[in-house]
C-alpha cells in the first residue's frame, strides 16, 4: 500500500531560485507513495499587491528566505527511496489546485518574447474567482483557470552544481508547459541517489509562448506520486496524458528545440510501437503537433503533441 505525506508550505521545506544536488532532503518516501506540496508565486515583494491580502505563509517565506539567482519557489527534494543514477522516476500529476484569492502578471526589463518593444514596465494582478474558476483581468475579461507547477525536477548532476531555477535542463526544471497539468505523467532522468524531486512555480493559467515573460503567477497545491522505474532508460524528460504522448525540446535556439521534440517523439514511437524509424518520422508528419511551450527561459521549449490512437 503507498502512503501519504503532506509537505507543509514553510521556508524549511523550501529553496528560492535554484536546484541544488547537495539541498537535504525535506521528506523520505518509497517509491509508489504519493505527496502533496505547495508553491508560491514566482518573484519578490515588488510583485505583491497594494490592496489584495498576502497570504501569511507567502508573507513568511518572502521575510525569511534566502534568494538564489532565479525568482521561483521551489519545495522539496523529496527523496525518493531505491532511486539510483540511470533510473526513471515517473511522476503522476494527480492534482493541481489554485490555492491563492490573487495572482500577478508582468511586463519586466529586458525579459518576454518583445522586450525592445514593450517598456513601459507593468505589474497586474487578476483576481481569482474560485466559485467560477476563473482568472479577473482588471479590464473584467474572465479567463478559466488551467493550473500547472511551471517547474517539476529531478536534482541536477553533482557536477553542474547549483543550477539557477530560471533555466530548464535534462533534469526537467522550469519547462513551463502547461499540458503538465493533473492527469499527466511526466518522466525525468535520475542524477541522484533518491531521485531528489522538487515542484514549484505555481501558474494559474499560461498561454503557449508566456510570450510577455510570465503567467498567472500564483499560489497552487499539487499531489503527486512518485515511482521508480528501472525498467526506462531516459536522458530526456518526457510525458503523456490520457489522450497523447509529448515530447519535449529544450534549446536557445527554438529551431534546435523543435529538432529535439521531434528526434524525441520519433524515438518513443520506436519504442512503444513496431514501426521502423523512417515510418515514425513520417507518422510525426502527419499527426504530431509541434507547440511552442515558452519563449522566455534562456532554453526556448517546444513540445510535440501525437494522440496515442495512432499507435
Amino acid at each position: 500500500m503507498s502512503r501519504r505525506f503532506e509537505i507543509p508550505a514553510t521556508p524549511e521545506n523550501m529553496v528560492w531560485g535554484y536546484l541544488d544536488s547537495s539541498t537535504p532532503p525535506v521528506l523520505e518516501v518509497a517509491s509508489g507513495d504519493v505527496v502533496t506540496l505547495h508553491s508560491f508565486p514566482a518573484g519578490g515583494k515588488e510583485t505583491l499587491p497594494d490592496t489584495l491580502p498576502v497570504p501569511a505563509d507567502y508573507q513568511l517565506a518572502l521575510d525569511t528566505m534566502p534568494q538564489g539567482a532565479g525568482p521561483h519557489f521551489i519545495t522539496g527534494p523529496v527523496h525518493v527511496a531505491g532511486a539510483r543514477p540511470g533510473d526513471v522516476l515517473q511522476v503522476d500529476i494527480l492534482d493541481v489546485k489554485v490555492r491563492q484569492d490573487w495572482g500577478f502578471v508582468s511586463i519586466l526589463p529586458l525579459l518576454g518574447t518583445l522586450p525592445d518593444e514593450f517598456t513601459d514596465y507593468e505589474t497586474i494582478h487578476p483576481v481569482v474567482d474560485h466559485a467560477k474558476n476563473v482568472c479577473v483581468m482588471p479590464w473584467g475579461t474572465e479567463i478559466p483557470l488551467d493550473p500547472f507547477f511551471g517547474i517539476i525536477a529531478t536534482a541536477p548532476p553533482p557536477a553542474w552544481g547549483r543550477c539557477g531555477s530560471p533555466v530548464p535542463r535534462a533534469f526537467g526544471g522550469n519547462m513551463d508547459n502547461k499540458e503538465l497539468r493533473a492527469g499527466t505523467t511526466l518522466y525525468l532522468p535520475v542524477f541522484n541517489e533518491g531521485a531528489l524531486f522538487f515542484a514549484g512555480d505555481g501558474h494559474g493559467v499560461q498561454g503557449d509562448g508566456e510570450v510577455c515573460i510570465t503567467a498567472l503567477e500564483t499560489g497552487v497545491t499539487g499531489t503527486f506520486r512518485l515511482t521508480v522505474r528501472k525498467d526506462m532508460e531516459l536522458s530526456w524528460p518526457f510525458a503523456e496524458s490520457a489522450t497523447h504522448l509529448i515530447s519535449i525540446g529544450l534549446d536557445e535556439d527554438l529551431d534546435d528545440a523543435a529538432k529535439q521534440a521531434t528526434r524525441e517523439m520519433v524515438k518513443h514511437v520506436c519504442e512503444r510501437t513496431n514501426l521502423s524509424r523512417n515510418q515514425a518520422y513520417m507518422l510525426c508528419s502527419l499527426a504530431g503537433n509541434l507547440r511552442v511551450t515558452q519563449m522566455v527561459d534562456g532554453n526556448k521549449g517546444v513540445h510535440m503533441m501525437l494522440r496515442k490512437s495512432l499507435l
